[in-house]
């Protein structure tokens, strides 16, 4: 199912309250500006601005089948982790330090949005991962300092373009073109982020099956470790790393990401217009 919410039944930690946003438009006026909700019972009510700004309700209550899902946030940045999972590491050693680099914002697509694959693409790689939502400005912060700047979690892809990721002096086109970063389908928080599973599938078939406590860094490490030379802002997003081995995609193909407590990111494979 494109762009599947997770059941509410969910629970984090004993006693936590799990709280489930998203960003959506009325599925019948795409011309609308974007909104906030949070999603109760089936429901989705909106917010008077970002949830991390608070969460003011504006009185107004849609279905979820009325809405149509947007990637669950606007960063100003995004950030994201290469090699954080021995699986991924192909024989090398592991890293000492988190492998930050970045993607634009532009590449944030939200569920069922199609990833094209440019003309000039040859190697257009899929990559599952979780992804750290900020909630508070942070800078300097030590990891124990870092829980209270997560504000939850959200599924994605760092979609790859390993030609030009193994040719270009930079990895700006590899990671950072338009459409390479999905994510969705909502911002959860509340979950117990050490130990979730993740799993990739490409065209119904498991291509990746792994859990967040394999992490070679945490989340609270990553954010601590990033907060030392980039100030982070609410809304900004973390990648933080894929397992196992990634593989092509083609047009035609469906990619689904599946974080364990946030559901099912699904996005279709279309070729860039000639």
């Amino acid at each position: 199912m494109v762009g599947a919410a997770a059941p509410e039944g969910r629970s984090g930690p004993p006693g936590a309250r799990v709280r489930r946003y998203v960003r959506y438009r009325r599925a019948d006026d795409a011309t609308a500006p974007a909104r906030y909700g949070v999603v109760e019972h089936g429901a989705v009510h909106e917010l008077a601005d970002a949830p991390y700004d608070g969460e003011v309700r504006a009185g107004r209550t849609a279905s979820l089948d009325e809405v149509r899902l947007l990637a669950p946030c606007e960063p100003s940045k995004v950030l994201a982790v290469g090699l954080n999972f021995r699986s991924h590491l192909g024989g090398r050693e592991a890293p000492r330090a988190p492998g930050l680099f970045t993607k634009l914002p532009t590449s944030i697509i939200g569920p069922g949005e199609p990833i094209v694959i440019p003309e000039d693409a040859s190697e257009v790689h899929f990559e599952g991962e979780l992804v750290a939502v900020i909630g508070r400005r942070t800078r300097r912060v030590s990891p124990a300092q870092a829980v209270d700047h997560i504000f939850g979690v959200t599924a994605g892809n760092d979609v790859s373009e390993r030609t030009w990721q193994r040719n270009d002096l930079q990895w700006l086109r590899a990671k950072g073109t338009d459409t390479f970063g999905p994510l969705g389908p909502v911002l959860v928080r509340g979950l117990p982020h050490g130990d979730l599973a993740i799993e990739t599938r490409l065209n119904g078939a498991v291509v990746q099956s792994e859990r967040s406590r394999d992490l070679i860094f945490s989340l609270e490490e990553i954010v601590s470790y990033a907060s030392r030379y980039v100030t982070l802002l609410p809304g900004d997003v973390i990648f933080t790393g894929t397992p196992g081995v990634t593989a092509p995609l083609s047009a035609g193909d469906v990619v689904e990401i599946e974080v364990e407590g946030v559901g099912t990111l699904a996005n279709p494979i279309v070729s860039e217009p000639v």
